[in-house]
């Protein structure tokens, strides 16, 4: 006889009485989510999520009389729980959004453009998220050692012409980190990283504010310049590169890997492009894109890294890449920067 899978606890942080009632009453329809807490503010939020340990929390960050991302932050810090941010699509509510997900938020849901409320209907979207989120496990996020291998395979003898670089789940906080280390004359960037278009420019304009190269979102035929990283603008379109002087293409088509703009796309057409001229990097997320473009681009002998287990909010795309031999490397997130340019003089 099977064991009944025991059910997601969440806890809502969430300053309206209306909405609070509305996210209750929507998860708690699917059956194996229950909402064991609901609190107005963060002080009523931090005596909930002490007391009954939830396995998610949902957020408002925009509330007012206090500051969410302050209370993610620690939250974070002292207890990490995998947060989802239920946000506004106003240009505040994007940029808060976005520096949320800096910050280690896992995933954010939108509020209806028009009204500022849950959308009527939303096909199982959150409760989705909810047990995507469920299944993190931030125990085994603290920085691990890792011995880097003497001579990794496929290491880059000179400067690329391309960086490609896919994320998913805890990307964005990943990224933040990554491009950290980027110097400001770094090789043109390409970057999907899987986000709802309307967070995509702020996800930008965050990670324009933290790094030394200037991070825009990709547009059509937009020439690829050096200190330059192009973001895919995540709008049911895939990233692509292209031409003999290399430009950023968007273009329509169907999902891969389950997604567009897919980051197997991405990496299969740097490889096509540049061959072996090319450094692909795989971050966290979930699920497998990005696995079987990395392994295109080793076999047309460019660098690939992956991030380690230990660093990963979710290990799913990395684990997938270093089960089919793609990675030439695997290395903590703070690492991987620093090994991608020692090869790339």
């Amino acid at each position: 006889m099977n064991a009944v899978k025991p059910a997601i606890r969440v806890v809502i942080v969430e300053d309206s009485p209306t909405m609070r009632a509305i996210l209750k009453t929507r998860l708690e329809r699917e059956g194996d989510i229950v909402v064991v807490g609901a609190a107005a503010d963060a002080a009523q939020g931090r005596m909930m999520i002490r007391e009954l340990d939830p396995d998610v929390i949902t957020l408002d960050v925009e509330m007012p009389g206090m500051n969410g991302l302050d209370f993610l932050e620690k939250i974070m810090a002292l207890r990490p729980t995998p947060v989802i941010v239920v946000s506004g699509s106003t240009q505040k509510g994007t940029e808060t959004t976005a520096r949320a997900l800096a910050l280690g938020a896992v995933s954010c849901y939108a509020k209806s453009e028009r009204s500022g409320s849950l959308p009527f209907d939303d096909g199982g979207m959150l409760a989705g998220l909810i047990r995507d989120a469920a299944r993190i496990q931030f125990g085994a996020r603290a920085p691990a050692p890792h011995i880097v291998p003497s001579e990794p395979r496929n290491a880059v003898r000179e400067r690329p012409r391309l960086i490609a670089i896919g994320s998913s789940t805890g990307g964005v906080e990943a990224l933040q980190i990554l491009l950290g280390g980027f110097p400001a004359d770094c090789p043109p960037t390409l970057i999907v990283q899987h986000i709802a278009a309307r967070f995509a420019p702020a996800v930008a304009r965050t990670l324009d504010q933290s790094c030394s190269p200037h991070i825009v979102l990709a547009e059509p035929d937009l020439p690829l310049r050096d200190g330059h990283v192009y973001l895919a603008p995540g709008d049911d379109r895939h990233l692509t590169v292209g031409g003999h002087a290399l430009s950023c293409r968007l273009r329509e088509g169907e999902r891969v890997s389950g997604h567009m703009p897919s980051v197997d796309v991405l990496f299969e057409s740097v490889a096509k492009a540049v061959g072996g001229h090319a450094i692909g990097i795989l971050l966290t997320g979930m699920g497998s894109d990005g696995a079987q473009g990395l392994l295109t681009m080793a076999q047309a002998g460019a660098y690939t890294i992956a991030q380690d287990e230990a660093t990963s909010t979710v290990f799913g795309m990395p684990r997938a890449a270093i089960s089919l031999g793609a990675a030439g490397l695997v290395a903590p997130i703070g690492q991987i920067a620093r090994h991608a340019f020692s090869k790339a003089a």
